[in-house]
């Protein structure tokens, strides 16, 4: 009997034991992984709540209740303009509606610079500074960059056409012009990435009347077309070399000057004889 009861015992303080065990292990894991997460939580800083879109959005597209969903961004790196409740982005329950102002991806924060104010309807003139006015550029499908084309790009535009002469041309006309409005083809699907890259048919850029009066010579004589801009190109636009291309330059082809002839002078002398002048050769003497 004495001997069940030690066996009893020792198994009791065994299972004790293995139980201590494994609540340490547990507790220590906890502590370990609560650790982690205050360090983290001191580099990230305090999240809070902003509103972002949970579809893709054009210009142009109302923005709704159903468009937008709370998400947590880190309150240290929060761009200027988001919205944190539903009064500020919708004010007076959406009786007013916004308006898309810049294309918005999925899960993109909403900011006050992509949207209209409650009532106001999208439009090309809030984008304009005193002075500039809004050009439209036609483009077809093989207008180089223009399937990437975004608003908030600059652009340099080329005209291409005939000179006087008959020959070809390709000419930089215009420098780093600010792009405020993309026409792309409507999407049948926006959950696809690849419809964001469709070839725009136009393209409205923020000139000065000078340069919209030279844009649209350019386009009513000839063909249109843009490069893009580096983000951080700071070269003036009045520093930027004239660029002048014609077939001759492409290929590399010098146009031949063809030096004036020399006539030799002759020097004559004329003889009467009866009825008949007889002219004969002599030297110059000068």
């Amino acid at each position: 009997m004495r001997t069940v009861f030690i066996g009893v015992l020792a198994l009791g303080l065994a299972l004790a034991g293995f139980a201590v065990h494994m609540a340490q292990k547990y507790i220590g894991q906890t502590q370990a992984q609560l650790k982690k997460e205050q360090q983290l939580r001191v580099k990230t800083g305090p999240l809070v709540q902003v509103y972002a879109v949970n579809k893709p959005l054009n210009y142009g597209d109302p923005l709704t209740a159903a468009d937008v969903q709370l998400v947590y961004v880190q309150e240290s790196a929060l761009p200027e303009g988001v919205f944190r409740s539903e009064e500020e982005l919708f004010p007076n329950k959406g009786e007013k509606p916004r308006f898309v102002l810049r294309q918005i991806e999925k899960f993109e924060t909403v900011l006050a610079v992509k949207v209209t104010e409650p009532g106001e309807a999208a439009g090309l003139t809030g984008m304009l500074a005193e002075g500039e006015r809004a050009f439209t550029i036609r483009f077809d499908d093989t207008s180089g960059a223009s399937r990437y084309l975004q608003p908030g790009n600059r652009v340099d535009v080329y005209w291409t056409g005939r000179m006087q002469d008959g020959q070809e041309m390709t000419q930089l006309i215009e420098t780093t012009l600010a792009i405020i409005a993309v026409d792309r083809p409507a999407s049948k699907d926006k959950e696809k990435a690849a419809d964001s890259f469709a070839v725009p048919r136009a393209m409205t850029v923020a000139a000065t009347p000078e340069q919209v009066a030279r844009l649209a010579q350019a386009q009513a004589t000839g063909q249109l077309s843009v490069s893009l801009v580096a983000q951080n190109d700071g070269t003036p636009s009045t520093e930027r070399r004239r660029i002048e291309v014609d077939a001759n330059t492409l290929l590399g082809i010098e146009q031949q000057v063809q030096a004036p002839v020399v006539m030799n002078k002759v020097c004559t002398v004329r003889t009467r004889k009866g009825a008949e002048v007889i002219e004969m050769p002599i030297p110059c003497t000068n």
